[in-house]
């Protein structure tokens, strides 16, 4: 008896050992944002969502480029050539439409700031801390930071200029040009207790085609256990719901560095309410030390 109340108190000091800046990092991706019957923003679910978020998250949205996309169509009643240049201008069409949609469903007492980035937020030390001194203000000013890659003016040619001249300087360069690598290291950034990546599937299936084999928990009782189930996982994955995504293997590959430093992650459909995720309540894959 004295041994197990030993145990507890173990676990609860390493618990409160364990202090977090954020409390929870969440991001929504593109196909999960639209309604694909009527080709248009899914404005119910953005409501949905909306309405749960609060100062204390930060939240990471893809979607202003496909957004933009349907919007041109629906005005112009055409596409634009499949070009680069095209898919910058879907997404400053996009950007508008989808931070008012936000500041129109987010609690009316909450602000809203639209943070724009690219890869040198995140491999510039002087622009990293500058990003997280942004981020953790929002929450003292009852702030919700609305997060998406800067689409509209980062070019691939520029990026891959950029980031070769950076890898001559720096040993680890990332490109962060995928909204789940972006969501991943702003919850390393900012040290979150949970991080909520939003898909249009139910989480990580052990068979891709089975829906009925969804991987509920991949856990580990320390980082060494954690990383190697993780990638376990990985050899299961394939495929992404869209043109340009990464899917499911990728997700993981993101995720893995916040995991083994103590962040819980959760990979769910964006139809369930954040509030019914992170209780259990509906199907998910968590991924935490144990």
């Amino acid at each position: 008896m004295r041994r197990q109340k030993n145990d507890a108190a173990k676990g609860s000091r390493a618990e409160d050992a364990m202090k977090f800046d954020v409390e929870l990092v969440g991001k929504i991706g593109s196909m999960a944002l639209i309604d694909r019957e009527d080709k248009i923003i899914d404005y119910t679910r953005v409501a949905r969502l909306s309405r749960e978020l609060r100062p204390g998250w930060i939240w990471i949205s893809s979607g202003a480029t496909e957004i933009g996309r349907l919007d041109y169509i629906m005005r112009a009643g055409k596409e634009l050539p499949d070009t680069e240049d095209s898919k910058t201008d879907y997404a400053a069409q996009g950007q508008a439409i989808l931070m008012q949609t936000y500041r129109q469903y987010v609690d009316s007492k909450y602000s809203v700031r639209q943070i724009l980035v690219e890869h040198n937020h995140f491999n510039d030390d002087a622009r990293r801390e500058h990003l997280l001194r942004l981020l953790l203000r929002c929450r003292e000013q009852n702030a919700i930071p609305i997060i998406n890659y800067n689409d509209a003016l980062s070019s691939a040619e520029n990026r891959r200029m950029e980031l070769a001249a950076l890898s001559l300087a720096k040993p680890n360069v990332h490109e962060y040009y995928d909204n789940d690598e972006t969501a991943a290291q702003v919850a390393l950034l900012v040290h979150a207790k949970t991080l909520l990546i939003l898909t249009s599937a139910d989480g990580i299936y052990a068979d891709p085609n089975d829906p009925s084999t969804l991987i509920e928990e991949i856990g580990g009782k320390d980082a060494y256990e954690l990383e190697k189930n993780i990638e376990e996982a990985q050899t299961h994955c394939d495929g992404a719901s869209r043109k340009g995504a990464n899917g499911a293997r990728a997700k993981l590959g993101y995720v893995k560095e916040a995991a083994l430093q103590g962040t819980t992650v959760y990979i769910a459909n964006g139809k369930y309410s954040i509030a019914d995720i992170l209780a259990g309540n509906v199907r998910r894959t968590a991924i935490r030390l144990r």
